[in-house]
């Protein structure tokens, strides 16, 4: 069974969370402060990594964007939060979590994120073969997928976890388009996060495949979907 990490100081949120995944067979461990899941999540091989937002000694926004960045950790991430405004869910996906629930949230409905996260990351490290085993080519992007790297131009370009997926999925069907109900349920499953985070982490791909270079690849077709093109087209 899968291995998760808990990072959370509630001593009665912990308690729960271990009566109820323990039961189903995951194996557990935990760390009360943003500093010990830091040092818990570099150590060990963990299959989710469950992060709350308010943390002694180092919180998780910045716990999570240390773990990316600093780390190039590509372990799925999920936030546990009490805030629940647009601002702070942003903020959270851009530190490069890969979901976002808010407290107080169902039990069942973390198990059941927490499974999407873990299964698309499997279908990631899968893959599908085009120009060679376990690579991906289109234009001028190749993606390793066994490899989880990503180079345009020859140049190799730091995208998050999520991110990755996304480009994984696009690749896959390019040029043709990608419903964007068919890339969530890539994604998440039955259990997309809704609102904003489909949109964030399409802009956060963005930044990284397009913005230093000349001819855009990533397009959005609006109400509809997203599809890369071979850069003889107008994104």
């Amino acid at each position: 069974m899968p291995a998760l990490l808990l990072v959370e100081d509630n001593e009665d949120i912990l308690a729960m969370l271990y009566a109820f995944f323990e039961p189903l067979g995951y194996e557990l461990d935990c760390a009360r402060n943003g500093r010990a899941g830091l040092e818990q999540a570099l150590a060990g091989r963990f299959d989710c990594l469950v992060l709350d937002v308010m943390l002694p000694g180092m919180d998780g926004i910045t716990l999570c964007r240390t773990l990316r960045e600093k780390h190039d950790c590509r372990t799925p991430i999920i936030m546990l939060t009490a805030r629940d405004t647009v601002p702070d869910r942003v903020l959270g996906l851009d530190s490069g979590a890969d979901d976002y629930l808010v407290k107080p949230f169902a039990l069942k409905e973390l198990e059941a994120r927490i499974r999407a996260l873990i299964r698309a990351r499997g279908r990631g490290a899968q893959g599908t073969a085009r120009g060679g085993s376990g690579e991906l080519r289109y234009a001028d992007v190749v993606l390793d997928v066994a490899g989880h790297r990503v180079s345009r131009q020859g140049r190799e370009l730091r995208v998050s976890p999520t991110g990755f997926r996304i480009l994984c999925e696009l690749m896959r069907v390019a040029p043709a388009l990608l419903p964007r109900e068919e890339l969530e349920q890539s994604l998440w499953g039955d259990n997309p996060p809704g609102g904003s985070a489909l949109r964030t982490h399409i802009h956060e791909l963005r930044q990284v495949l397009d913005k230093p270079f000349a001819v855009p690849l990533l397009q959005t077709v609006s109400h509809v979907g997203y599809r890369l093109t071979d850069g003889r087209e107008e994104a």
